[in-house]
């Protein structure tokens, strides 16, 4: 093919320089992340209008402050303690910890956003717990594992505050002997990846005292696989979390060329661990009936029931993935704050009587 002369400048009779081509946006997710043919990764600094917080914005029996707990990336915490449990002094009775990740797809989402503030609070005063919403770098800038990576950093900074010889505001009200690991989709998955790293003795979380990890909470936890289960197949392409945008998540979140298969996906793909030999700790599955991920959640509950593991599944008939942030002030939201106090009370009452 011959080539193409070169634009020639009127005032001056030289060669002008091409024009720069176009950028053109290859990836768009809601606008709040859109990525470039050049790379470039555009994000939105506001939270999803989508996710109205119909809760308030604070809460008359919750107090909160805000830290960063890792400089090097700018990874924040957001802490929140019942009024009730805090400044009554040493022996005072404290309260079981939730280490809390937001979802997002591991693409979007921070603690600072207003849905996810508002379901922490309402976390925090109705399970009567000290709240831990910690979040962590996000694809496709950081891919996976960087989230998990980020999560297991979290537990040692975590470590590291419990053990500090001045105690603090966080000290105040938690026990550090009473923590439970929970999360969102994929704050779910982060928790689920950080169960196994701990059960399979990984080093990093193999020494996390005086911190003591109880259990798990997976709130419909974001898994993957390259086989569609029969809810993925059925999601109507017309709701707002369908099929098409959990693909894009993966797609933009896996290491580059990984398929939904990848161990950091899907719990039982060929190459993931062997989940038989995890001590895992008790483990909370909630999965939402109108969730896209309702089988595939279910399906991971069944697996580790069958392996013996101390499971426990509950399934909220007729909600969407995320109802709890997609309305933190409902009632049945309430409802599923009612289970993982239930939950993470049981749990905490058997290892004080254990030890």
């Amino acid at each position: 093919m011959p080539t193409m002369p070169a634009a020639v400048s009127a005032a001056t009779g030289a060669a002008a320089p091409a024009p720069a081509a176009a950028k053109v946006v290859v990836e768009d997710i809601y606008g709040f992340l859109r990525v470039l043919d050049d790379g470039t990764v555009l994000r939105s600094p506001e939270g999803p209008d989508f996710c109205p917080a119909t809760f308030p914005a604070a809460h008359p029996s919750v107090e909160w402050k805000e830290a960063v707990y890792d400089e090097a990336s700018g990874l924040r915490v957001r802490m929140y303690r019942p009024l009730s449990a805090a400044g009554k002094g040493a022996g005072a009775a404290k309260l079981p910890v939730l280490v809390h990740f937001h979802g997002g797809g591991f693409c979007l989402g921070s603690c600072t956003w207003a849905n996810v503030h508002a379901f922490c609070l309402r976390l925090a005063a109705g399970a009567r717990a000290v709240v831990l919403s910690a979040g962590y770098r996000l694809a496709p800038e950081h891919r996976l594992p960087a989230a998990f990576d980020d999560g297991a950093g979290f537990m040692r900074w975590l470590r590291d505050q419990s053990s500090a010889a001045d105690g603090g505001w966080l000290a105040e009200a938690a026990d550090f002997g009473r923590v439970f690991v929970t999360g969102d989709s994929a704050g779910g998955a982060i928790a689920h990846h950080l169960a196994v790293r701990a059960g399979g003795g990984k080093r990093g979380l193999d020494d996390l005292a005086p911190v003591t990890v109880r259990g798990y909470v997976l709130l419909m936890p974001f898994f993957g696989g390259v086989r569609r289960t029969r809810s993925e197949a059925e999601c109507p392409a017309e709701v707002l979390l369908n099929l098409d945008l959990f693909d894009r998540f993966w797609r933009l979140s896996l290491p580059a060329g990984a398929t939904r298969d990848h161990p950091a996906a899907n719990p039982f793909g060929p190459q993931s661990p062997d989940l038989g030999s995890v001590d895992f700790l008790p483990v909370l599955v909630v999965a939402g009936g109108l969730d896209m991920m309702r089988d595939r959640v279910a399906h991971y509950a069944r697996r580790l029931a069958a392996m013996g593991k101390p499971v426990e599944f509950v399934e909220f008939a007729g909600e969407p993935h995320g109802f709890y942030t997609l309305d933190p002030g409902s009632e049945v939201t309430g409802e599923l704050i009612g289970v993982v106090r239930r939950f993470v009370h049981g749990c905490a009452a058997e290892s004080v009587l254990v030890a």
